[in-house]
């Protein structure tokens, strides 16, 4: 069970507080629910039936500081796929898994191949670039949480890039 005021992760509404557990009538039928408040996106509000475990399920608790800095220290282990449509299913897997390290090696792994095709004056295929976005969105707002730090500064964090 979850806790009033604990962050956690929920999909691709990313890194949300439980801003209350509240009880809501559905005809005769009284259901409680976690009501959730996205960080990226305040005036949003998520609600969770706390009986239902599939929906449950998606929620995990945000990294500790200590786990997400071992995140970042660890080798990326994801490889490029190369046919289109294996890829899209590959990474599809990852962002549903939601696993910080994962994503965090998706991230690496896609701007690296970014960076490859712009010096060749090509792009990403536009579901790469999208499946990027919300793998950095995800992990990005989990490293923010977890070290207090801008969804900016995580990236560059994730990406090994220094500061100043």
């Amino acid at each position: 069970m979850y806790a009033i005021g604990q962050t956690v992760l929920y999909g691709a509404n990313g890194v949300c507080r439980i801003s209350e557990i509240t009880t809501r009538k559905i005809g005769k039928e009284a259901i409680e629910y976690y009501v959730l408040k996205p960080m990226g996106m305040q005036a949003s509000t998520v609600y969770v039936p706390t009986k239902n475990e599939e929906l449950v399920g998606r929620m995990r608790a945000v990294g500790t500081a200590e786990e997400v800095r071992a995140l970042l220290a660890a080798d990326s282990s994801l490889s490029w796929v190369d046919n289109n449509a294996e890829r899209f299913e590959f990474f599809h897997a990852v962002l549903s898994r939601g696993e910080c390290g994962e994503l965090m090696a998706m991230v690496r792994l896609m701007r690296a191949r970014q960076r490859r095709l712009l010096a060749m004056g090509r792009h990403l295929h536009l579901t790469d670039e999208r499946q990027l976005r919300e793998a950095e969105k995800m992990a990005g707002e989990e490293v923010a949480a977890a070290l207090g730090v801008t969804v900016q500064e995580a990236l560059r964090l994730i990406l090994g890039e220094t500061t100043g």
